[in-house]
Parts: structure tokens; sequence; C-alpha cells
């Protein structure tokens, strides 16, 4: 495969997702300490929160706020984001150091944070140019990946300020009745009894509540970050405004959503980025058994949570299309979001049944 990029480019801001550059710059140049003129550029991948970066002569950070339009509850949490981040960094050096939130809406229209820019490659569908000749590069990448969630769920959340991030107990349950209930705001006539089904019973095979830890929420090859030409770790994860405190085999769910496999089908498969399965990533049952080697936990209800993994991702899927179809976005790839939310749920059926 072609090898890409070293890093990753920021370009021009996307028609329609300007923001009022002069009211944010007189907004943050007491709080950073800044004096040059504001560049702007959007991150071109990612398909929810939007993401810009922020140039004051050589000081550059990175703002999010949420995407425009109807927001569900809870979703797009930037003042979660910030708490995360204005703490996890000092027993996490994965994770950017946020600076400052604002709630004031009179500012750019919506809460956002603004943390520490780092520079690196984000791997999306193919290893970086650095990384392409490096032997067995796309397996150890995926090792890595694999380590820093491990790590992450070691971490002590009392021991960086985010023991009360969230409520532990019950937190599984309550994933279940609240991605339930945001899926019956968008459902859709073609999936919706089978995604109900599948809400029915993940709620009734819930899982026995085990340690809790700090959860990601989101996290995915994509939302780490390398230096060029180093496979071995993750120098930086990404999206924290899901962050809480709860079970973290959820987070292990949602990364074999996300991570392809050889026996995967066109109609049976996790939802990976296009390119990723030509890489030489370990396999599901790999990263499976470097977690549980890194972490200790028990892996024997392990399906039940890449069941749930997929099926919220169709849900989430849905949520984004009819964002697109309200007209919120001009993001293309929203129009698109559509297409595999039946396979999706399907397959999240498919799992819970290989738990019988």
């Amino acid at each position: 495969m072609t090898a890409g990029p070293d890093t990753d480019q920021a370009g021009p801001v996307r028609p329609g997702e300007a923001l009022d550059w002069v009211a944010l710059e007189a907004y943050l140049r007491p709080l950073l300490g800044v004096d040059a003129p504001l560049g702007v550029r959007q991150f071109p991948n990612g398909s929810a929160n939007l993401t810009y970066l922020l140039e004051f002569g050589p000081r550059r950070f990175v703002l999010r706020r949420p995407p425009f339009g109807e927001v569900a509850p809870g979703a797009h949490d930037m003042r979660r984001e910030y708490r995360v981040l204005s703490q996890l960094w000092q027993a996490f050096d994965r994770a950017p150091r946020a600076f400052c939130f604002c709630d004031d809406r009179d500012v750019i229209g919506a809460d956002f944070v603004v943390s520490d820019y780092r520079s690196g490659v984000v791997i999306w569908s193919e290893l970086p140019r650095s990384m392409a000749g490096l032997p067995d590069a796309g397996h150890r990448v995926g090792l890595a990946v694999v380590d820093a969630l491990a790590e992450l769920h070691l971490v002590d959340p009392a021991g960086c300020g985010l023991s009360e991030l969230g409520r532990p107990v019950g937190f599984v349950a309550r994933q279940v009745s609240g991605w339930t209930d945001r899926w019956r705001r968008v459902a859709t006539e073609d999936a919706d009894a089978v995604m109900t089904a599948v809400a029915a019973e993940l709620a009734a095979r819930l899982p026995a509540e085990g340690r809790a830890a700090i959860v990601h929420n989101d996290f995915k090859p994509d939302n780490c970050q390398f230096q060029p030409g180093q496979p071995d770790r993750v120098t930086s994860v990404f999206d924290w405004d899901m962050a809480t405190l709860g079970d973290p085999l959820i987070d292990l769910g949602t990364l074999l959503n996300y991570w392809p496999d050889p026996g995967d089908t066109d109609d049976d498969r996790a939802l990976s980025v296009a390119g990723l399965d030509r890489m030489g990533l370990p396999s599901r049952a790999e990263v499976v058994a470097r977690y549980v080697a890194v972490t200790g936990v028990d892996p024997a209800t392990i399906a039940w949570y890449e069941a749930f993994a997929s099926w919220k991702t169709a849900a989430v899927r849905e949520q984004l299309h009819h964002r697109f179809l309200r007209g919120e976005t001009s993001d293309p790839r929203m129009g698109l979001m559509h297409e595999n939310v039946v396979m999706l749920a399907q397959r999240a059926r498919r799992l819970l049944a290989d738990l019988s």
C-alpha cells in the first residue's frame, strides 16, 4: 500500500463552518497571553465536533466546539472535555493540556475549549512515510494503540483530580438506556426493528459491574497520534468530550468495533477506516489478548461490549445523518452516514448470540 504524509495537516475552513474570528481573538488574547494576529485553519477529519487550529504567530492551539444545529442531550460536552484535559495531563502524558473553557455564547455561538496543539501524525488509512519501511510497522502501531488504552485504564482518577468525573455505579445500564433514547429521536423505518430488539437484549444481559476507570468513550486508532518514525508508542489521544468514570471495557468494545479483522465479511464487519485492513494490524483476538495482558481483566464478557459498541455506532451514525437531512451541516460525508446502520445492528445481534 502507499504511504501517507507525516503530519496531520489542517486546511482551509469548510464553507458554512467559519466562526466569529474577531470576537474569538479578542476573547483569547488575555487568556493565552498572545499578541500576534490570529490565523485559523480547520482539521479535515472527524465527523462530529468541529476542530480548528489557531495560530498566533509561532504559538499554536486547538479549539473544539460542538457541531452546528440541534445537539443531543449530554453530547459534545466541551465543559467535560476541559475538566478532563485540565487535569489528566498530569498523570497521563498522552492527554493534551486544556487552557480555557468558554460558555459565553456571544463569542462564537457555542461552548468551546482551547487546548495544547501537538504536532505528529494521525494514522487514518495508511502508514506514514516515516513508518512504511519499518519492520511490522502496522502490527506495532496496533499494539501501541492497545497499550495506550490499557494504560489510561490503569490511571488512578483520584491521583489527577478526576475522582468525581462520573457515577461509576450503574454506568453501563445508563449507557444502554441513554443510547436507546437517542436512537428513538432519529429512528428510521428500515433499522428500527433490529435496533430496538438489540437494545432490549443488551439491557437484559448487562454484565456485572467491575472496577471503575477513566473511560474515553470514543477510543479508536484515528483519535491517537504518533511521532514520525516511531510506531511503538502513542504520544497523544484526542476527543475527550465524552470521558467519564465507568466500566473500562466499554472503551475496549469501542476499539474493537473500529478494528478490521481477517474474519470480517462485507455484511458483518467492524466499521474501520478503509485501508486499515491492509496495514498489518493485529487481529481483534490479539487486541483482546494484549489488553488483558496489561490490565489483567477477565475477557469472558467482551463480546457484550463489542455488541454494545456496534449498536451504539449505528445510533451515532444515524444522528449524524439526521443532522445532514436537517441542513445543519454541509459536510457531504454526513449524507452517507445512514449506510451500514442496519449492518451494524445485525452485527450486534450476532455478537450477543455468540455469548449464549
